[in-house]
């Protein structure tokens, strides 16, 4: 049995708005205040580590840490 191609999450999305994903500061904060390590501050703003989305424990940190509307959490099941 071959492993899968790509390691997309099963459960979670999360997504981040622009003009909030090239944010440097709000890159830090998103990096700072996420328990499971989903987001990752580099020089042009904010990535989503793929490998982590399934780790989400639904805190809402990122959410109340970021601009309304900013930042949004998908439960893949519920769709």
């Amino acid at each position: 049995m071959s492993a899968p191609k790509s390691l997309e999450s099963v459960f979670i999305d999360v997504r981040i708005a622009e003009p909030a994903a090239s944010d440097v500061e709000l890159a830090k904060t998103l990096e700072e205040v996420c328990p499971v390590s989903i987001f990752k501050a580099t020089d042009s703003g904010s990535e989503i580590v793929s490998g982590q989305l399934d780790e989400c424990v639904l805190c809402n940190l990122c959410i109340e840490a970021a601009p309304d509307g900013a930042v949004t959490i998908v439960k893949k099941y519920e769709q």
